[in-house]
């Protein structure tokens, strides 16, 4: 199984990498024509938050660590980590022995992201895992864990043949934090494969290097809604408020996914200017849309959404009702 990102850290969802450069989605058989301004929204309500709803989505986070699907046990590991840090230990340990590598993937990242000490040991021994994938998170694991040893072998599989493992090489540089790592990124901006070119961009901006702006910027009007979703996600993930109106923009795009990464990426930013957008998407068909919607409301953190994610967290997609328990525990 071949993979780039886990779903709860980037929206282009792979596996491989299939709908990145696709066509847009439509609705009724034709693209929806763009609207001149986002659906209107409320102000914000002061709620106390939930406390029993709140535990009903700790409780869907580790049903789902246990699901006999792949997808969702990965799923579930990115849930814990960005909803219930302080608790999340168990599902991520459990992870790095998982036989499936797309967890084992996720596992190590959050155990990195979470500088989980007890993931030292597994990570080493992770270093020799099958799986190229997982042995580079294992090196993110350990370099985040302080143990930089291994962290030169992101050179060459910013060269891989595998386009995936290009791909989690630019993502894993620039979660490091380390300026150091921009003199590999600028060489992966040379890459034949667009994608990889625009997250090694991604990760070039979370290193603060402005040469990159425009490469996103531009990203954000592309022809391909995959590569405006990663742009979105990609210019907001440093929190530098002078990207918001390029990523205000995208919030009346033709393509309703667009849009819910755009409110989540306005969330991030900590406007909840999408929150309309985001209520929209919760009454949609699709299970993409439902599933980005909970997402973005979980970004925006507004407690007066309480209520509506408590009704999608009995949705019939089981990743609904992750993305919903996730983002419940992020209201504040």
């Amino acid at each position: 199984m071949k993979y780039l990102l886990p779903l709860f850290l980037a929206v282009c969802v792979v596996i491989p990498l299939a709908g990145c450069g696709a066509p847009g989605p439509k609705e009724g058989g034709k693209l929806m024509a763009p609207a001149k301004l986002p659906p209107g929204y409320p102000a914000s309500k002061a709620e106390e938050p939930d406390l029993v709803l709140r535990n009903s989505a700790k409780q869907q986070i580790i049903a789902s660590a246990g699901s006999p699907d792949v997808l969702i046990r990965g799923h579930a590991i990115e849930a814990a980590k960005i909803a219930v840090p302080a608790e999340a230990g168990r599902i991520v340990l459990n992870g790095l022995s998982d036989p499936s590598a797309f967890v084992r993937f996720s596992a190590l990242m959050a155990a990195g992201e979470l500088r989980r000490a007890d993931g030292r040991e597994p990570a080493m021994k992770l270093l020799n895992d099958p799986d190229k994938n997982v042995q580079i998170a294992a090196v993110f694991t350990l370099h985040r864990l302080g143990d930089t040893r291994y962290s030169h072998l992101l050179e060459k599989t910013a060269l891989d043949p595998d386009r995936a493992v290009r791909g989690n090489t630019a993502m894993i540089l620039g979660l490091l934090g380390e300026n150091t790592a921009i003199k590999v990124l600028d060489r992966m901006q040379s890459d034949p494969d667009p994608v990889i070119r625009l997250l090694a961009a991604e990760a070039m901006w979370r290193l603060h290097d402005q040469q990159v702006l425009e490469t996103l910027v531009t990203a954000t009007i592309s022809r391909y809604p995959d590569d405006q979703m990663i742009a979105a996600m990609a210019l907001a993930a440093p929190r530098d408020p002078r990207v918001i109106d390029h990523i205000r923009g995208m919030l009346t795009s033709r393509y309703p996914e667009v849009n819910l990464v755009a409110a989540r990426a306005m969330g991030v930013l900590g406007s909840d200017e999408g929150y309309g957008v985001a209520t929209k998407g919760l009454q949609s068909e699709d299970p993409r849309q439902r599933h980005l919607a909970a997402m973005a409301l979980g970004a925006i953190g507004r407690v007066d959404a309480q209520s509506m994610l408590a009704k999608v967290m009995g949705d019939k997609d089981e990743d609904v009702r992750i993305a919903s328990a996730a983002a419940i525990l992020q209201l504040h």
